[in-house]
């Protein structure tokens, strides 16, 4: 039996291997209070229609090309405590910084 040539290697281990992504995601609620509170709200969509839209079509884009995206509820408080606790503001670096430390302590069962 032949041995495997490097790329069919990588090829292999990447189909074993699926990237997870986390997806910050809201109701109507926390969207409006997240957003009303950001330094960087103009980096919302306009409604929480227009948010949603283009969340499911982020999330289904990442799904297709083969990587794994988890939706995280945020909640304002538990973020909004996490901010002050880390020295960060309520924007889009820390929202995605908080849902990737948030999914990752939920995967190693930290959570």
């Amino acid at each position: 039996m032949r041995k495997p040539t490097l790329y069919q290697s990588i090829k292999a281990k990447r189909r074993t291997q699926s990237l997870v992504v986390g997806v910050t995601w809201y109701t109507p609620e926390t969207w409006a209070e997240v957003k009303a509170t950001a330094v960087d709200p103009d980096c919302f969509e306009e409604s929480f229609e227009k948010w949603k839209a283009m969340a499911v079509l982020a999330r289904r884009n990442f799904q297709r090309s083969g990587v794994l995206a988890l939706e995280y509820q945020i909640v304002p408080e538990e973020f909004f405590a996490w901010c002050a606790t880390n020295g960060q503001e309520n924007n889009s670096t820390a929202r995605g910084e908080y849902v990737s430390e948030r999914l990752s302590a939920v995967h190693n069962g930290e959570a």
